[in-house]
């Protein structure tokens, strides 16, 4: 019996030893408790309230990264992409008084066109993500200025802003839509072929066409989540601060991959999960928070996430030549 449980012990040692959102969660209660015992605005409802509205906004966006990311690819254009998605709502509510819902409907149609842009031109053309989102990424925000000539667009009312600062209870709307959001794409993962598919893609495009995988279709669809996902968080922007703002998703594009390769998804494919980019996320936005807490100046804020980016990558190129190590043995 005794033998039994050490083995037990010992698996489920090296399942925790091996589980990036594990030692994510740790560092966060550590780094937690640490802030708490400097700064008694830390462990309040009202800052954990902020946190956590915080991290839904850019962490829906970051879903959507993790799915490009799981494929070996890259969205660089989700940011003006929710920034679009923000300005195209409140100029649809303010100036020519679309219905909220329909608004919202039109909002994600566009995002989602944008992004099976993106994926058609890359499968299509044979073109870099990397350099395709980039130029995506451009062009949104250049209608972004064309619409805006940089103002805000004020002036959205009534029962939708719910969605950007209701409360249920104590919990704050937008995380409970970010859940909800995360735990129909980790099931989709998961329990589906298309899920399955994904991650065959990115672990090896070609063997996963040799196997009659769609390849080139699956990643359009990968992209056009991303982008109506992206444009989604832009809405939730949008109303949190009744308008659209052109400033809406300008730190995006690195705080999403970078939740996404913290949580313990791969830049090179193959590898990831929804709950990861959770953690990924909440870790971003608490070091961002602290920030604020502690009173140290906001300019150290790009620091510390350029930072952040360098560890991730770093870890992610440990990760993946420890993987490689393990199939040469094999």
């Amino acid at each position: 019996m005794d033998k039994n449980q050490n083995t037990l012990k010992t698996w489920l040692f090296r399942k925790v030893s091996k589980s990036t959102s594990f030692f994510i969660i740790l560092f966060i209660i550590l780094y937690g408790v640490m802030l708490t015992i400097v700064s008694s605005k830390f462990l309040t409802a009202y800052n954990i309230g902020i946190i956590v509205r915080q991290m839904s906004f850019f962490g829906i966006a970051a879903l959507g990264q993790t799915l490009v990311l799981i494929i070996a690819g890259i969205d660089l254009s989700v940011g003006s992409t929710a920034c679009l998605g923000g300005i195209f709502f409140a100029t649809l509510i303010v100036k020519m008084g679309v219905n909220p819902v329909l608004s919202i409907i039109l909002v994600m149609i566009m995002g989602a066109i944008i992004g099976y842009i993106n994926g058609t031109i890359i499968t299509r053309m044979k073109l870099s993500p990397f350099i395709v989102t980039l130029a995506v990424s451009e062009i949104c925000y250049g209608f972004v200025l064309v619409i805006t000539k940089g103002s805000t667009i004020s002036g959205i009312t009534g029962g939708i802003l719910f969605l950007g600062q209701g409360m249920l209870g104590v919990v704050p709307v937008p995380i409970l839509i970010f859940i909800l959001i995360a735990l129909i794409l980790a099931y989709i993962l998961k329990n589906t072929p298309f899920g399955r598919e994904l991650y065959a893609i990115g672990g090896n495009v070609v063997a996963a066409r040799l196997v009659g995988i769609k390849t080139n279709r699956n990643t359009r669809i990968v992209y056009l989540l991303s982008g109506a996902l992206a444009c989604f968080g832009g809405v939730l922007m949008a109303c949190r601060y009744n308008s659209g703002q052109p400033t809406i998703g300008k730190s995006w594009v690195m705080s999403s991959i970078t939740a996404a390769v913290i949580g313990g998804t791969s830049m090179s494919g193959g590898v990831g999960s929804m709950f990861g980019a959770v953690v990924g996320a909440f870790l971003m936005t608490v070091l961002s928070n602290s920030i604020v807490v502690l009173n140290v100046s906001q300019y150290w804020e790009q620091v510390m996430t350029g930072s952040v980016v360098l560890i991730a990558v770093a870890i992610d190129a440990f990760r993946s030549l420890s993987r490689n190590k393990v199939k040469i043995s094999k």
